[in-house]
């Protein structure tokens, strides 16, 4: 079985964000960046497989060199080659249309629910739909036996059991699998593990970010004695007006 594994590149929620160029882009300097935290749990499933199975795992990201240690991380972790689409990823249909077209001859199509930066959520579906496969997302529990693929989804209000067969595309959620940490072997031999360098397939982006801006800053926390439960719900009422 050949599986492939998208990662984005994002940047690690402890960074302090900030933009530049009258708030049109990302402040790059001093922030650190990681492999999407849903895509994690995606690789580590896709490991697991691996171990199990002999699957083998190409991970693939759309994005310029600078993405590169990323991509060595995910390497280390246990996936065997790479790609990288060099460019840089416009909008979701941009990436999707990238993905699909590496991703033709694999069988199982992993990657996270949504990435962390833009949080669209929707590039597994139009990866599916251009390779005319089943998506399915958020996953949270995936079973292969042969080509049948059996997965429990998160849906409003509790779980589904969803069934299907080989090529898919799913959307991965904790807890499909624990988080894995490369280790020294690991990281020696990502060194030396293919990484091929593609040009994306022509097509221009439908969207653009025309402008970012940070979230208002929180208000002070006001404490309020446990004893005095009249200025509490006086409070409740007149400022935070949920009573």
């Amino acid at each position: 079985m050949k599986i492939l594994v998208c990662i984005s590149h994002v940047p690690d929620t402890t960074s302090k964000i900030a933009f530049t160029d009258n708030n049109t882009k990302l402040e790059t300097s001093g922030v650190q960046y990681i492999i999407g935290p849903y895509d994690d749990y995606a690789l580590a499933r896709a490991v697991e497989l691996k171990e199990s199975s002999g699957a083998s795992i190409t991970v693939l990201n759309v994005g310029l060199a600078e993405t590169e240690p990323t991509i060595r991380k995910a390497l280390a972790i246990g996936a065997d080659e790479a790609i990288r689409v060099n460019a840089f990823p416009t909008d979701s249909l941009f990436v999707a249309t990238q993905i699909a077209e590496q991703a033709k001859n694999y069988d199982l199509i992993l990657m996270g629910r949504e990435s962390i930066d833009f949080n669209s959520g929707v590039v597994h579906a139009m990866v599916g739909e251009i390779l005319g496969i089943p998506s399915v997302s958020p996953v949270m529990k995936l079973d292969i036996d042969g080509t049948k693929v059996t997965m429990t989804k998160e849906i409003e209000g509790g779980k589904e059991q969803v069934e299907s067969n080989l090529p898919l595309v799913a959307g991965c959620q904790e807890p499909i699998a624990e988080w894995k940490i490369p280790n020294m072997r690991g990281i020696m031999s990502a060194r030396t593990k293919p990484l091929k360098i593609v040009e994306p397939k022509g097509i221009e982006a439908i969207s653009i970010n025309k402008k970012f801006e940070l979230p208002a800053p929180k208000s002070a926390v006001k404490m309020i004695s446990a004893d005095n439960v009249v200025e509490l719900v006086t409070r409740l009422k007149t400022e935070a007006k949920v009573l």
